[in-house]
């Protein structure tokens, strides 16, 4: 598309405007580390305007509100200092506040705030009249409107998934209760659920509104949690009798499943007659979800024990990677069918069931589906592209943002904001901010948001700014490459392939030099501790120290050297390696199977979520990489390639932290 540009000269204000952003924010202070640069008067003050409000100092915050005046952080503290007021049920200044910063994120934080305060003290009145405005509820915020509009089956879809309530909602389901529209069987899929995420004193606080007969006292759950075949092996005289009895049992079973899936089920069959159709179906469910999370042939056979009870997404899922593991196609195509639609539309299943059609002779209906995904900037649409005999590449490269179009990023308060909070070491707020502020952008101005972003080395946010747009793209931005001084030569030297270095980096950490994970890895490559020492000791680093481990030169050496011993050990195979940087090395050693596999389907059928998930980006981050780096297409298929049997090509993996 052709845009006409109307001349552009920035106003004095927008000039201003743009030098207060380089002297709040320069990029040599946002990519160091906090502490290693001098903070100017106002960031002094806003920093202790922080700490005033962490301690709870309303009198030193109210100073420093007058000592920001005129910086752009001097919202954040008059946030903080209106916070405390209502903590005090003192509610003077806020709409002043609400309407001074309307549509800023501040302002959304400071309405949901106000709304909590105004539910907690059932002031309905102002409550209703003020929460129009508020864009995104939460789930607190969500109750109190379901019980200022008195309707509470608005808690029904939280209960019944078993997700955390807040007080608000509990109110909601003592409503439900009392008029009796609470049934029975929805409380027992609830303390199911609980069950199912490990979190069993919830179960019994849930199970608080059973009827008295149910006979389900939630006495010895722990005790069941950590060792359930005790129970399965000496059941309770007369379980049966009740439904409260034989729930106890069946969380049994799904407890024992989680360690011995096979060992579960056999104990299963021994009981099994005492329990009706749909509770046989859902025990043989959880034990068939953990069967292909092990990748034991059993998976298949059991999932067909599950008529008769209603499957989790997740359970259907693992229904899937069951079937594509033993390349059972007809079995894929039969799974995805009988998913909600809502699933089975979704981009995986998309592909994976257009390839068990082709695979089953249904090559025009393959065909239609590929169509479906095929375009996206993903895994499975490049997948899906390469089904279709399309090259991946890189779309045309969008037009520079004009200096009209970054002048307006530059005077944007939202982004102001995002870059003052970064540079004081509040990345979560500042990212928040930043998100905030692209709503509602089209593509022009997410491009001149990701730009800025590039020239303050702020790299996530030029990624994840970048990613957003719709039909006017810049890859250079969405697949940003820094520091290439440093990494391409590492990369080389251990003769590592640079769009999958680049792929895995921009995965681990955005580019972030400081980042830290919960586990506690670090660093552009996020190295865990230990493996960053062994991997220090066997290359023989000089001079290493654990508080070097976020510097990117030593980072990037250690990650790569990492890289290239995984990658050794692993029959040179990127797809294993990239789970053994992310999972472990033996991990990704048990997951191949005892034949070759098709390396899509090894990444499909990684067990835990967030290395599956990971795999999957690494490697379409490498070819988007290399088409960039090379100026040519590249074959997702191809690097994905085929892993060959169980112990094949394997070196030194035991070794390997």
């Amino acid at each position: 598309m052709n845009y006409k540009r109307k001349p552009f000269s920035p106003s004095r204000g927008a000039l201003a405007a743009l030098a207060l952003v380089a002297a709040v924010s320069a990029p040599a202070a946002l990519g160091a580390p906090a502490g290693t640069y001098a903070l100017d008067r106002g960031e002094a003050a806003f920093i202790a305007a922080r700490d005033a409000w962490r301690n709870g100092e309303r009198v030193r915050l109210a100073r420093q509100v007058d000592a920001l005046q005129g910086h752009p952080l001097q919202a954040w503290a008059e946030y903080w200092s209106l916070r405390l007021r209502l903590e005090d049920g003192d509610a003077t200044g806020v709409a002043d506040y609400l309407a001074r910063h309307s549509g800023a994120y501040l302002a959304e934080k400071l309405r949901g705030d106000w709304l909590r305060t105004l539910g907690k003290a059932a002031d309905w009145e102002s409550f209703r009249r003020e929460l129009p405005p508020l864009v995104l509820p939460d789930t607190e915020v969500s109750c109190y409107a379901a019980q200022a509009a008195g309707t509470p089956e608005m808690v029904r879809p939280l209960w019944t998934g078993g997700q955390d309530l807040p007080q608000a909602c509990e109110a909601l389901v003592d409503a439900l209760v009392a008029a009796g529209n609470l049934t029975v069987e929805e409380v027992w899929q609830r303390v199911r659920r609980l069950f199912e995420a490990k979190r069993v004193g919830a179960a019994r606080s849930a199970a608080a509104y059973l009827p008295a007969g149910e006979g389900f006292d939630g006495r010895g759950l722990e005790s069941i949690a950590q060792a359930p075949t005790r129970l399965l092996d000496k059941p309770p005289a007369g379980f049966a009798a009740k439904r409260g009895g034989r729930e106890m049992m069946l969380f049994a079973v799904q407890r024992a499943a989680r360690s011995d899936p096979q060992d579960a089920a056999r104990r299963f069959v021994r009981i099994e007659t005492q329990f009706s159709v749909e509770e046989r179906a859902y025990a043989w469910g959880q034990i068939a979800m953990q069967a292909a999370q092990r990748h034991l042939p059993e998976a298949l056979d059991w999932y067909g024990r599950t008529t008769g009870t209603v499957l989790s997404d997740e359970q259907l899922a693992w229904q899937v990677r069951a079937a594509l593991r033993v390349h059972d196609w007809g079995a894929v195509r039969r799974a995805i069918a009988a998913m909600p639609p809502a699933l089975s539309v979704q981009p995986d299943w998309t592909y994976w069931q257009g390839r068990a059609l082709a695979a089953t002779g249904h090559a025009e209906e393959a065909r239609a589906l590929f169509l479906k995904i095929g375009g996206q900037p993903n895994f499975y649409g490049n997948l899906a592209d390469e089904e279709l005999g399309r090259n991946i590449e890189v779309p045309p490269r969008a037009a520079a943002p004009s200096t009209e179009e970054l002048a307006l990023a530059s005077v944007n308060p939202g982004f102001q904001r995002a870059l003052a909070l970064l540079r004081t070491d509040m990345r979560i707020e500042g990212v928040r901010e930043w998100v905030w502020s692209l709503r509602g952008m089209d593509d022009r101005a997410l491009l001149a948001a990701a730009e800025l972003a590039r020239r303050h080395e702020i790299w996530d946010r030029a990624i994840n700014t970048a990613d957003r747009t719709r039909n006017q793209h810049d890859y250079s931005l969405r697949y940003i490459a820094p520091f290439s001084e440093q990494v391409r030569p590492k990369a080389n030297l251990l003769a590592l392939d640079n769009g999958w270095v680049y792929g895995l980096m921009r995965q681990e950490s955005r580019f972030v030099m400081n980042a830290k994970s919960s586990v506690g890895a670090k660093g552009l490559m996020q190295l865990m501790p230990a493996t960053a020492k062994w991997v220090a000791q066997k290359i023989k680093l000089d001079n290493y120290h654990p508080s070097r481990v976020t510097e990117m030169d030593t980072n990037v050496t250690l990650g790569t050297n990492y890289m290239k011993m995984v990658l050794d050990s692993l029959d040179n195979h990127p797809v294993l390696a990239s789970a053994a940087y992310n999972a472990g090395p033996g991990r990704a050693r048990r997951w191949r199977a005892d034949r070759p596999l098709e390396g899509a389907i090894y990444a499909e059928t990684i067990p835990f979520s967030e290395t599956r998930d990971y795999v999957k980006k690494v490697m379409s981050n490498a070819v988007y990489y290399n088409t960039l780096f090379e100026g040519r297409p590249q074959s997702l298929k191809a690097r994905l390639g085929v892993i060959r049997a169980r112990g094949q090509g394997e070196n030194g993996v035991e070794q390997l932290p």
